[in-house]
């Protein structure tokens, strides 16, 4: 466990401290584009906070190579790695000539399945899969190819559609993140299953690189993560349900178990990776189906965008920003706990129910009228203190960049002024409020 938190804590730190870098970066590589009909902030906010990710993850794989135990299981016996870094590779730049110049749906959609299918073809990809009631099928090689690229453009696709709100995405996938780094742990160290090493290590750096963008990205947010974050994580987590399908051996784990009812329990571990990331990012898969689904009924192309996402109907109907978000990761969590607590034998369930309690109580008050009123008053007070702030430190910065402009021209006349760019071409400041 300890090497795993390291990792994590590595992979958080450098997200956060390198995404201010990758934003003053990215206000002058990649000005913040107009609004469109569809946006919800109201203020141009720069991209490419995918790039800090990405600095993150490849901090942590370069950490985690110098632990000894991480060293054993994962780089000495997987080719996980070299898989993760040329398809996240290519899916960076992808992203990055997107958030730049802006990409046709349909040569990003070849983009991500050329990207997906290096990542396969360099060894990450399902050899086998069970089915209940059927058992254990081997996949001959085009198969395995075929679903593994499958799994990875649907999640990428499922990230970057729940991508709309300040924190939605990161959130939402720290929370799956989590759960399957939960899931794969239990398979290590409960099962003795060695080969889950990889999993639960690819799950923690991403846990690390969302926690570390939040503090940036939580509303108002400062830097968006952009298709480069999105489709960085979509992959990754595609990886991560990859490298957990078929590391159990359902044989082996129902002879080991002492009765029928433990063996019941432990035999669901095998086909929880079926099942988990559906359940982690159930609403934003619904939600990426609802929009195909809708938009095809209108005669529009499914990649065209609209403003009729879950985290949209959540604002109109009174919700503010922070609390949709929030609403939507605690539906995230509860799901996730049920769907972990379906492997837990008995003894082992009341700190999950109560986990889960806790999580309905919280949702509960948060629908709450009254809870909305306070929540809402707290929000705009310490977002007016925010503003405050900011504008407090923009001001000498904008006083000295007047100045200058105003020094003589080389005829003896004043050189006129030009506007504060510290607002119109620079740093993109949100109001608050």
């Amino acid at each position: 466990m300890r090497e795993y938190l390291v990792v994590m804590a590595v992979a958080w730190v450098v997200t956060y401290l390198t995404t201010g870098l990758v934003r003053v970066a990215a206000i002058r590589f990649a000005p913040p584009p107009e609004l469109r009909d569809r946006d919800v902030h109201t203020v141009p906010t720069p991209r490419l906070g995918g790039v800090a990710m990405y600095l993150g993850f490849l901090a942590a794989l370069l950490f985690a190579a110098h632990l000894p135990m991480l060293h054993q299981w994962v780089y000495n016996t997987s080719l996980t790695i070299p898989g993760l870094l040329w398809g996240s590779g290519l899916l960076i730049l992808l992203g990055v000539i997107d958030d730049r110049w802006g990409v046709d749906a349909l040569i990003k959609l070849a983009g991500q399945v050329f990207a997906a299918s290096v990542m396969v073809l360099s060894g990450v990809q399902i050899q086998w899969l069970p089915i209940p009631g059927y058992g254990t099928v081997v996949l001959d090689p085009t198969s395995s190819a075929v679903l593994s690229i499958l799994i990875v453009v649907v999640m990428i696709n499922a990230v970057n559609f729940v991508d709309g709100l300040d924190g939605l995405a990161g959130g939402m996938c720290a929370i799956a993140a989590l759960a399957f780094f939960a899931y794969g742990y239990r398979l290590q160290v409960g099962y003795f299953i060695s080969t889950a090493a990889p999993a639960v290590m690819i799950a923690a750096i991403v846990a690390g690189m969302c926690f570390g963008f939040l503090c940036h990205n939580w509303s108002p947010a400062r830097i968006f993560m952009g298709d480069t974050g999105s489709m960085l994580l979509g992959l990754l987590l595609a990886a991560i349900t990859i490298l957990a399908i078929g590391q159990v051996d359902p044989d082996l784990v129902i002879q080991a178990a002492h009765s029928q009812t433990a063996a019941t329990h432990k035999s669901l571990a095998v086909y929880i990776p079926l099942v988990l990331p559906f359940s982690c990012l159930a609403l934003p898969m619904i939600d990426m189906i609802m929009a195909v689904v809708r938009r095809t009924a209108a005669g529009r192309s499914p990649f065209s965008a609209d403003k009729q996402h879950l985290h949209h109907r959540l604002l109109q109907i009174g919700h503010s920003r922070q609390r949709a978000v929030l609403i939507m990761y605690l539906w995230s969590s509860l799901i996730s706990a049920a769907v972990i607590l379906a492997t837990v034998t008995p003894p082992h369930r009341p700190p999950i129910l109560y986990a889960m309690g806790a999580l309905g109580l919280w949702l509960l008050v948060l629908l709450l009228p009254q809870a909305r009123r306070r929540m809402d008053a707290r929000a705009d007070r310490r977002t007016a203190r925010h503003a405050a702030a900011r504008a407090r430190r923009s001001v000498p910065v904008a006083t000295a960049f007047n100045a200058e402009n105003a020094v003589a021209g080389p005829h003896g006349a004043a050189r006129p002024q030009l506007p504060d760019l510290v607002h119109s071409a620079g740093e993109t400041r949100r109001p608050h409020g």
